[in-house]
């Protein structure tokens, strides 16, 4: 397990480069249906971040450890109209399986029941995703019903706030 300090901040211009080789990724990239990555640019992200983040309905954070420098990615995105956010993690491979994502991942959640203001978060792993899934039973989130108001997807992992304070 990781032992150094992990920092996470909100994503700001400074952090893009490293996005961009996180999403290029295709290892990273591969369960979210794109095995060669996304094939973005700078300017591409430029422009992507002056609509992600807009707080306190999405933010988007970039994740960074002692000795390993930038690691990856996690955000939360709030649906207001139905008191949830989607949450989200995506770590390069040389920060996965040290404990960095299941401290990221909470301090997203945290941020999204705290500064999103909603009772329920979620998950979308692909089935094959073990190490995903993995994670977001140790967070806590268990398989639900999929709510019909979302896209058809794979899977539905919630969270609830009561749960996750519970815990």
């Amino acid at each position: 397990m990781y032992k150094g300090e992990i920092t996470i901040k909100e994503t700001t211009e400074r952090d893009l480069e490293n996005v961009m080789n996180l999403w290029n990724n295709g290892e990273v990239m591969f369960f979210v249906g794109f095995p060669d990555g996304l094939g973005i640019t700078l300017d591409q992200l430029k422009g992507w971040l002056k609509g992600a983040i807009k707080k306190p309905e999405r933010c988007h954070y970039s994740i960074y450890a002692e000795g390993i420098g930038y690691c990856g990615e996690t955000f939360y995105d709030v649906d207001v109209k139905h008191d949830l956010a989607s949450m989200d993690i995506k770590l390069l491979p040389h920060a996965q399986g040290k404990g960095i994502a299941a401290k990221a991942l909470s301090f997203a959640i945290d941020k999204a029941f705290t500064g999103g203001k909603v009772n329920q978060v979620y998950v979308e792993p692909q089935s094959a995703n073990r190490k995903a899934w993995a994670l977001y039973e140790k967070l806590g989130f268990v398989s639900k019903e999929r709510p019909t108001y979302l896209e058809e997807d794979d899977t539905y992992l919630e969270l609830t706030k009561y749960e996750w304070y519970k815990i």
